[in-house]
């Protein structure tokens, strides 16, 4: 039996989730739970800061898209392609092609889960090595594991302000 793999559909902006809904019902509406395993529409948790009131929302990480693993055949094709909202897989002309691991690594999505090990935590202090944050010094208020950054406090013009930094890109004190 083929093995499933993550495509790229392609949607009409602000379908994704309809079509997220619609594709898992014909799912099971045809029985397709062995070929079509699961509908994602990425997400990710943002603050907003409006008139001095935090809000936490939801954005789409990939607006106009939805990623489906699946096993492609005809019948799998034609239940996606022909799905309200959807205008065409990722890939050339109308063959669609699979994200590779790496793709999906990058993404956060399957694959294998690396646990990524830093020799710091939040409250240290640690020296910015490059970028334009060169030579700075911070305390590590947050450590994103999935994004593989740190967000570190810095004095600036007399106030604590957060960056955020890539893992390679500050050390230790």
């Amino acid at each position: 039996m083929e093995e499933a793999k993550w495509y790229v559909a392609h949607t009409y902006s602000g379908y994704e989730n309809k079509v997220k809904v619609d594709i898992e019902k014909t799912i099971v509406n045809r029985n397709l739970g062995e070929q079509i395993l699961e509908v994602s529409v990425p997400t990710e948790e943002v603050v907003e800061v409006k008139n001095g009131v935090k809000k936490v929302t939801e954005h789409k990480l990939f607006p106009g898209y939805v990623l489906i693993h699946m096993i492609m055949n005809d019948d799998t094709w034609y239940v996606v392609r022909n799905t309200r909202g959807v205008t065409g897989f990722v890939g050339p002309g109308s063959k669609p092609v699979a994200l590779t691991e790496e793709e999906m690594f990058n993404m956060g999505i399957g694959g294998e889960k690396h646990s990524i090990v830093v020799d710091y935590e939040v409250g240290d202090e640690v020296t910015v090595v490059n970028g334009a944050w060169r030579d700075t010094m911070g305390v590590i208020s947050a450590i994103n594991k999935q994004k593989q950054t740190v967000t570190i406090m810095v004095d600036m013009f007399g106030r604590e302000t957060p960056v955020e930094l890539g893992f390679t890109e500050v050390r230790r004190k």
